[in-house]
């Protein structure tokens, strides 16, 4: 009080005293763990099955909490094992007997089909499968004549490790009590219902694709809510909608009873960044139908691992996805739109503020508002300027201007320097072997990336009023407001960038726009923007909205990219992921208020201090506290496949036969870890990359993400691994003509197979018995091609053909013309033209590992979550 009274003409040095300034800091801090913890974790309380008779219509979860207790107990449920083929088919189908056994029969028809299903398509690979399963159920009002269908979907089927009670298990069981308490409901609903759990989601969606491209109901599918896991409870994050059909949104905002979802989740999802797919491409691309992608992402230290168990799941998880699931499947089932789905309103802006409320709005009325607003902004900044000249007597309204053009300029190199710091910091710790140092001590981010960011925000206007002569206080308050102003003109250029690239996420922008603004209005409009330091009041108070919400966002980012960061692979730098997320958290959390350090005498000695803290926290990040993993809860992702390998020639002669363990590195630190530990010999142990521009796929029977292969690694192994069954190829013969050649192939043994192909020489690959997608658009993919397949109750052989012909690329004005010489003037054909291999993956632990293999892999330290099995690799030229 006695800073924000002080009387006019009172110099700088009545500034606040610098020791004021940790309370300030502390105070944003303080409202960031008063307000934005509690209700990010707010989670409702679970319903039990005694409180069912006093809560109707409500969903239960007690009930899908005992169903998944039945459900992780089946064990791990890999495509193509007893444990998901038979076991959790006949769970599911058992599970929905006890339905129909209470459904109100005379209001509902209920029909069940487990199909099973062969095909195949593209993505990044050919993904096809055979006999794979999925548990399909329609529920209907029997008052209903509609034929527009509304599908829900989860997956059952599990990782090679992982007993998947949290992914998917926790949305089948959430399904089967949705489906329930539909069957039961005393008030029809007007469109069927379709329960899709399917069979085969984790290895390349091919569950849903199957159901989509194949199934009797799936062409009167309309919409769709997909129901994903990517952690182990939380909150329901809504992260992909559309695509366009923003009406999907009103109902969310109208019926979510608890709302969670943003607009910048589903941009940063759809740009392919993270390494993860959900069935939501799948329903979008092929089915071609709008639809919703909701996941629970709390905990993803879990996903995909050993310790994905029962025990790891909440039941107010459980409760809080079944409260919104049942409440949006009410209302879609009853949805007008389903009847007429051309009629859209294009792609939405959607968010929810503090799980309080959801908002929504189209793109259209997006980028309306970021027009209005961001002029509106920029008139305010300019009337503010010229006020502050009308009110001295001492500058003009040139002099002013001036300043404010340096102030800009100063804020835009700090704006730079908020992000520039942190990643700088990422950089130098990825340089000296210590990235992932916050992977279990997640507070390490605060004073790594955080505390940089601030100092590189304010620095260069605090030293520009370090340097600057004293100012009378009324002067010194312009300046703070202009740096405020900075902020404000550079969010609003930003806004007007962001939405001429056609971005969705500039309504954070708008958002911290809208409120400095109004704060800037309320200030004019009541003259305390001429009072001294008194629009401080109005702007911190102001502030704390927008502040609450971005540290909200942002902190839901980071708890979705922290574990992540560890599943990414080890060919870029995951620090700089986590260190421009949090520079970007402090640039529209703290953008206007971390400027009012310099509101305190010697700004200078706050930012010391703030470097002193980034120091000591670089420090800890160096000792044992930075050490990424931890047992149980924050482990090392590695894959090792005991592999063997066996190299045929042209002639048919074995030019190579070898075995040892292929690993694939999931993480920056590669083995690296492992080096001290005295249990586990990688004596040895050699990269990949050598192998590269011999051998097709670099001669390793690499699985699904194979393009960081170039960085595993190899450790031969004396003895042979024993391989738990066949892998045959046999060629069918071949069939010259017209300067082409086909090769005939059957291909049997494994229940999990690849098959890479990669031309030699001129060859080229013209035609093939799979899907032809790689062939007519090859600019699209890289060689080798790879070919992968599934067999879930039906292992009968692959028969396939490859045709080839050999020609050269010759450059002449810069078009191709491509010169075919396959054909020898004899007609005679013998020269290599095709490298291909073949990999029998044995996957499930319906499978045994060999005594020697499992010796090693008991040798990794407890901090380690290893997926293994044994592989058989062969490799061919024709």
């Amino acid at each position: 009080l006695e800073f924000l009274t002080q009387e006019k003409g009172q110099g700088s040095r009545r500034r606040l005293s610098w020791y004021y300034a940790p309370s300030f800091l502390l105070l944003w801090v303080a409202l960031f763990y008063a307000i934005v913890i509690p209700l990010f974790n707010r989670l409702p309380a679970k319903v039990t099955l005694s409180e069912e008779s006093f809560r109707p219509g409500e969903f239960v979860g007690e009930r899908a909490q005992n169903q998944l207790f039945v459900f992780d107990r089946i064990g791990i449920k890999y495509i193509g094992s007893i444990a998901n083929e038979v076991k959790t088919v006949e769970f599911l189908l058992n599970e929905v007997d006890k339905i129909i056994s209470e459904m109100r029969s005379d209001l509902y028809d209920l029909e069940v089909d487990v199909q099973t299903s062969t095909g195949g398509y593209v993505l990044s690979r050919v993904s096809m499968y055979q006999g794979i399963q999925n548990v399909v159920v329609k529920l209907s009002a029997k008052s209903s004549q509609s034929e527009s269908f509304l599908l829900l979907n989860s997956h059952f089927d599990s990782k090679p490790r992982t007993p998947a009670s949290g992914d998917d298990g926790t949305m089948v069981v959430v399904m089967l009590e949705v489906l329930r308490q539909m069957a039961i409901s005393e008030t029809p609903f007007q469109h069927p219902i379709v329960f899709l759990f399917n069979g085969a989601e984790e290895n390349g969606l091919l569950g849903s694709h199957a159901f989509i491209t194949q199934h009797k109901w799936a062409a009167n599918c309309k919409t769709y809510i997909n129901l994903e896991v990517g952690g182990s409870g939380g909150r329901d994050l809504l992260f992909q909608s559309g695509p366009k059909h923003s009406w999907l949104m009103k109902y969310y905002r109208s019926y979510a009873r608890h709302p969670f979802a943003t607009t910048i989740a589903e941009e940063i999802f759809q740009t392919g960044f993270l390494p993860s797919d959900t069935d939501f491409r799948i329903f979008r691309d092929f089915g071609k139908i709008p639809g919703l992608d909701i996941a629970q992402a709390k905990n993803g230290y879990t996903y995909h691992t050993i310790f994905d168990t029962y025990a790891s799941v909440p039941g107010r998880s459980i409760q809080n996805t079944g409260d919104n699931v049942l409440s949006l499947v009410r209302a879609y089932s009853n949805a007008s739109e389903l009847q007429d789905l051309e009629s859209n309103e294009g792609h939405a802006v959607f968010f929810d503020y503090l799980g309080l409320f959801f908002i929504y709005y189209t793109e259209t009325t997006g980028i309306i508002l970021n027009c209005v607003i961001g002029v509106f902004s920029l008139v305010l900044v300019g009337v503010s300027v010229w006020r502050m000249s009308r009110q001295s007597d001492e500058v003009s309204l040139k002099q002013i201007s001036i300043w404010f053009v340096i102030i800009l300029g100063l804020h835009v190199v700090g704006f730079l320097l908020c992000i520039c710091l942190p990643l700088l910091m990422a950089v130098m710790f990825d340089a000296g072997d210590r990235s992932l140092t916050y992977f279990t001590h997640n507070w390490l981010v605060f004073g790594l990336y955080i505390c940089p960011a601030v100092i590189g925000l304010v620095l260069p206007l605090t030293l520009y009023y370090t340097l600057k002569p004293n100012v009378r206080v009324e002067i010194h308050a312009y300046h703070l407001q202009m740096s405020l102003h900075a902020h404000l003109v550079v969010l609003a250029l930003l806004t007007i960038i962001l939405t001429a690239l056609g971005y969705r996420s500039q309504y954070l922008c708008l958002m911290a726009m809208i409120f400095y603004a109004g704060a800037l209005l309320i200030n004019l409009l009541s003259k305390l923007h001429d009072r001294g330091y008194y629009w401080a009041l109005i702007v911190m108070c102001l502030q704390v909205f927008p502040f609450c919400y971005f540290c909200y966002l942002f902190y839901m980012l980071l708890v979705v990219f922290f574990p992540i960061v560890g599943r990414s692979g080890s060919a870029s730098n995951p620090d700089i992921t986590i260190a421009f997320v949090c520079a970007c958290g402090v640039i529209f959390a703290l953008g206007f208020t971390s400027q009012f350090i310099n509101m305190f005498r010697w700004p200078k000695l706050i930012l010391l201090g703030l470097g002193v803290v980034t120091f000591i926290f670089c420090m800890l990040a160096v000792s044992d506290v930075g050490f990424p993993y931890h047992p149980k809860t924050n482990v090392m992702r590695l894959t090792c496949l005991h592999t063997r390998r066996i190299f045929y020639e042209y002639d048919g002669s074995v030019s190579r036969s070898d075995s040892g363990y292929y690993f694939s590195y999931q993480d920056r630190r590669t083995y690296n870890p492992f080096k001290d530990i005295s249990t586990l010999n990688l004596t040895g142990l050699v990269p990949v990359e050598p192998d590269c521009e011999k051998y097709v796929m670099c001669g390793v029977p690499c699985f699904y993400f194979c393009g960081w292969r170039k960085r595993d690694g190899w450790l031969p192994r004396e003895s042979e691994v024993t391989i738990p069954g066949e892998l045959n190829l046999q060629f069918l013969g071949r069939n010259v003509s017209e300067g082409t050649v086909r090769f005939n192939f059957e291909l049997s043994g494994a229940r999990h197979m690849n098959v890479y192909l990669q031309p030699v020489d001129e060859a080229e690959i013209v035609d093939w018995s799979f899907d032809r997608k790689m062939l007519d658009y090859p600019d699209n993919f890289q060689l080798p091609y790879q070919v992968y397949l599934a067999c879930g109750i039906d292992d009968s052989p692959l028969q396939f053909y490859i045709e080839i012909k050999v020609g050269y690329i010759i450059e002449i004005n810069y078009q191709k013309l491509l010169v075919y010489i396959l054909q020898r003037s004899d007609g005679d054909y013998n020269v290599p033209v095709l490298e291909l291999a073949v990999v029998g993956h044995f996957i499930s632990y319906d499978f045994g590992r060999d005594e020697e293999a499992q010796k090693f892999l008991a040798g990794f330290p407890d901090f380690a979550d290893v997926t293994e099995w044994p592989s058989l690799f062969k490799r061919y030229i024709f």
